[in-house]
């Protein structure tokens, strides 16, 4: 995955760093977009540079240099107070950043309470709540493109039910080390399960066989993230702890499904309130193709909503889909023989492929043109 580049070119400005090399190289901020950034410290350097047609998203500032940038013509949308999210992140999330505070229970994290403060304004139907959502999931969106720009994305779906400590998750997170080691990034929904073990897999790229396995020995002890998600989430940031600069993957979970915590191994989560945003935004990212593990309605659903744009080429040359377990994808929930269907006669077809075994996923990516 590319390392996060500035914006200087794009005339974004993410981070303090980037507003300082961008005062530093071109003595103005005339037109650019400032996103998110702390400019407290920076009164002297806002003062005596040129801010006209700029606009300042969230950033915190002293008001005599927000008089300043306004008398400029600068647009200036300050920090909204009370929030547990900052709708304006030019940045999407890290573990540490969700899940701040777990000491102190779950409940106490910034992921818990945005969740709750979207129960509630939810409930309340409060149009400014549901802007200032919007503006969150937007800067999510570019903050997640700009992350993966230029990147061979690897979808990897399934079941958020696949405990700890079995042989599925275990092989679903050979699968994800398997992936990352032949240089695909990958991204999942970012919650438990399924999307868990294929974010440690990816970061347990960068060590030897026995650290992915102590890890999966070590997670079996808390197998679901009920009844305690502190325990569990704990579990996986003690790993982390372990073993730290471990490798990189994309979680795209959404607080839609609040009960339901992201996870640890992503080292980039892009989170969302809007959870028909995440999923078609998940499966547009996967450019170089998905791989269905057995899950239930969700992971049924997002076979079909990626198979839509590769029917359609509404999105280009159709990408590869590889759905693993034979039986459970030609009987349980039988998708196979439609999907088949659908792709007769058309350029899909050649792009698509049932496994019997996890093993084989890689394979068969390859054999289609990930």
């Amino acid at each position: 995955m590319p390392a996060h580049a500035a914006h200087h070119d794009d005339r974004e400005i993410e981070t303090l760093e980037e507003f300082d090399a961008t005062v530093s190289a071109r003595g103005t901020l005339a037109g650019h977009r400032v996103q998110a950034v702390d400019l407290t410290d920076r009164t002297r350097e806002l003062l005596a540079t040129d801010t006209a047609g700029a606009v300042f998203l969230g950033c915190v500032m002293r008001e005599d240099a927000a008089s300043k940038v306004r008398g400029d013509g600068a647009q200036v949308f300050p920090p909204v107070p009370g929030l547990p999210f900052d709708p304006y992140r030019g940045l999407v999330y890290s573990p540490d950043e969700l899940f701040a505070s777990l000491a102190d229970g779950y409940e106490a994290t910034p992921d818990a309470l945005a969740y709750a403060w979207f129960q509630r304004t939810k409930a309340d139907r409060d149009i400014y709540a549901s802007m200032l959502r919007s503006v969150h999931d937007d800067s999510v969106s570019d903050a997640l493109d700009e992350l993966l720009s230029g990147a061979r994305v690897v979808g990897v779906m399934g079941g958020h039910a696949m405990a700890r400590g079995t042989e599925e998750y275990a092989g679903a997170a050979r699968l994800g080390r398997e992936l990352a080691l032949a240089g695909f990034t990958i991204a999942t929904g970012g919650g438990p399960g399924a999307m868990e073990a294929a974010n440690l897999g990816a970061y347990a790229a960068p060590f030897d066989d026995e650290m992915l396995t102590e890890s999966l020995e070590l997670l079996g002890k808390t197998p679901h993230f009920t009844p305690s998600i502190t325990q569990w989430a704990s579990a996986a940031l003690e790993i982390r702890a372990r073993w730290p600069q471990g490798g990189r993957s994309v979680g795209i979970p959404t607080w839609f499904y609040g009960h339901e915590p992201p996870n640890a191994f992503a080292s980039h989560i892009a989170k969302y309130f809007a959870n028909a945003t995440r999923e078609d935004g998940l499966l547009a990212r996967s450019n170089a193709g998905v791989v269905f593990l057995p899950g239930a309605a969700g992971t049924v659903q997002e076979i079909f909503d990626n198979a839509t744009p590769n029917y359609y080429e509404s999105r280009g040359e159709p990408t590869p889909m590889v759905l693993v377990n034979r039986v459970h994808w030609t009987e349980k929930l039988p998708a196979w023989p439609l999907l088949r269907s659908l792709a007769g006669g058309r350029s899909m077809e050649a792009r698509i492929a049932l496994v019997e075994r996890i093993e084989e996923a890689p394979a068969a990516l390859k054999r289609l043109g990930g």
